[in-house]
């Protein structure tokens, strides 16, 4: 159980003033019994010596009859019992008692100093009385010698009913003076406690987290300089804390916001604090604790870790983590021993070095094949002379898609770098109703059938831009579409529109409809150039709905033919 600092001094004091007023009481019981005891010893030595003026004279004559009247009487009027005894200690006289029925008392301690010519006293059991007496024994003499011994006492329990008396009344005032003096100390034990107690329960605030806490001390002593160093302490740590916790959250939020997979191991490789993005890299956000490669299954980056600890060094490695490549980079932290590690997710730019290396290949391709055979009819021209007519259609043909190809590549390379639409009220069911009377003559050449189910829906946009997409797509509708018909709808779903052409074509293969968008990928190169395709259509419709914030996305399947859906904002913001 524990007990606080008022219990514990409170109970100091009360032991010390039961002590100290013990001891006080004893001794002074003690001291007052012996100064009332040698009071009365003085006392009844005046009172003998006033006796023996009247007992000596009787004494001489013989007249002891006479002498044990004058003991009993003055015995009566004065409350002292007196005793006259001769040299052989035989009682002559008895204020209590009939002398001739009394012992000898000449061995008594009191008789025998007498005896000596000096004063005796004694404080002992009578056997004659039966009772405790004090005794004082002087001798009574005649021409220096001594004739007798006078000896008057007094019964030891009156004295003791005296000194009870007095007792009491001692031990009422001691227990008054303890009880004032208890009073005093819970007085004085609260005042010193109090404050100790305030400083207690702010300690606990302060422990949980509220550094308002304050204490208001009027005292000027050490305690109130203790309060006013525990207040600066307070405001101090709060200072402190809110630096702290300021500078915890920037880096909290600095962790965060890092898109590479970051975690930090102890020596036992037990993961002590990660960021966000690695949570989402292992698809689980019960992390800290657990060891990493629990979570990590690759036998390069466990190599990498281990290295990087045995060592005590900076490694990188590149390495595949479910279909995805990763730049890793571990640092050995000397000052914890701890090791720092981050993932970075290179497989885009991994993608991109591969979309830019085949269209440096397709572009070389595509323009090859044109270059040669132009190369190659106009050597022919030259052999054949007027004879080449052919030679000189085929020569248009292939300059015709070199100039189609170069004008996408403007188009691409103009809508990568355009900072701002022409923005206008557009109405989209009027823009698309536009674009399919351009394409009149050879849907009813190749007898298809087209439905075209639009709302009014009016959107901000780029007008030129928008028939750009929807001339690329329902071209290449057209283009991939041997039989059946063209589905065009506008929706308006709450602030965007919704919009989806569809063909019953050829369709796409499925694992070509990742990459349809990239520049010069196309699905059947000898089709597209037949077709007269570039293959830079779709990655110019992908780069215009970009830009006015939009989505759009193909859904096909080879055979039955292909749906591309598009939502665009009613309003660019």
């Amino acid at each position: 159980m524990r007990k606080s600092i008022f219990f514990k001094i409170f109970s100091g004091y009360l032991v010390s003033a039961i002590l100290l007023t013990g001891l006080i009481l004893i001794f002074s019981f003690t001291t007052l019994k012996s100064h009332y005891i040698n009071t009365l010893i003085s006392n009844l030595k005046n009172l003998g010596t006033t006796l023996l003026l009247r007992a000596q004279p009787l004494l001489e004559k013989g007249q002891y009859d006479k002498l044990d009247s004058l003991a009993k009487d003055l015995g009566s009027n004065i409350g002292t019992r007196i005793t006259i005894i001769d040299l052989e200690g035989v009682v002559l006289a008895d204020s209590e008692k009939d002398p001739k029925l009394m012992e000898n008392h000449k061995d008594r301690p009191e008789i025998r100093r007498a005896l000596e010519n000096t004063f005796g006293k004694s404080l002992r059991y009578s056997t004659t009385v039966k009772e405790e007496m004090l005794y004082v024994a002087l001798p009574i003499k005649k021409d220096g010698r001594n004739i007798g011994v006078l000896r008057v006492s007094l019964f030891l329990k009156d004295i003791n009913s005296l000194l009870s008396d007095l007792r009491v009344k001692i031990i009422q005032i001691a227990l008054i003076i303890v009880v004032i003096s208890l009073i005093g100390a819970a007085i004085f034990a609260r005042s010193l406690t109090r404050p100790i107690r305030n400083l207690a329960e702010a300690s606990h605030k302060v422990a949980s987290g509220d550094f308002d806490t304050r204490i208001i001390s009027k005292s000027r002593d050490e305690l109130g300089e203790f309060v006013d160093s525990f207040n600066y302490m307070v405001s101090q740590t709060k200072k402190l804390f809110t630096e702290l916790s300021q500078q915890r959250e920037k880096l909290n939020t600095i962790i965060s916001s890092i898109q590479a997979g970051l975690l930090v191991l102890d020596k036992d490789g037990k993961i002590i604090l990660c960021n966000d993005s690695f949570k989402k890299l292992v698809k689980t956000t019960n992390v800290e604790g657990k060891l990493y490669w629990e979570l990590l299954r690759n036998s390069q980056l466990i190599e990498l870790i281990k290295k990087t600890g045995a060592g005590k060094i900076t490694a990188t490695k590149e390495i595949e983590f479910e279909g995805m490549t990763y730049i890793c980079s571990a640092t050995f932290l000397s000052s914890t021993e701890e090791i720092l590690l981050t993932l970075q997710d290179t497989t885009e730019i991994s993608r991109l070095a591969k979309v830019k290396k085949d269209f440096v290949v397709n572009v070389s391709h595509e323009l090859r094949t044109p270059l040669t055979a132009i190369k190659g009819f106009i050597e022919t021209l030259e052999l054949e002379g007027g004879k080449g007519k052919r030679y000189i259609e085929r020569l248009k043909t292939y300059t015709d898609r070199l100039i189609n190809i170069v004008k996408d590549l403007l188009t691409l390379s103009e809508l990568e770098s355009i900072y701002k639409l022409e923005l206008e009220d557009v109405n989209l069911k009027n823009t698309i109703a536009k674009v399919l009377k351009i394409f009149e003559a050879r849907i009813k050449e190749k007898n298809l059938k087209t439905k075209f189910d639009a709302t009014d829906a009016v959107i901000k946009a780029d007008s030129f831009k928008l028939e750009q997409v929807f001339i690329n797509l329902i071209d290449n509708a057209i283009k991939y579409t041997e039989k059946g018909e063209i589905r065009i709808s506008i929706n308006q779903e709450n602030k965007r529109v919704k919009i989806e052409i569809s063909d019953t074509g050829i369709g796409i293969p499925k694992e070509h409809l990742s990459r349809i968008f990239e520049r010069f990928y196309v699905v059947d190169k000898s089709r597209s150039r037949r077709l007269g395709g570039t293959g830079l259509g779709l990655s110019i419709v992908k780069h215009i709905i970009l830009l006015h914030n939009g989505k759009i996305d193909i859904n096909s399947e080879p055979g039955k033919g292909t749906t591309v859906i598009i939502l665009l904002p009613t309003n660019i913001s």
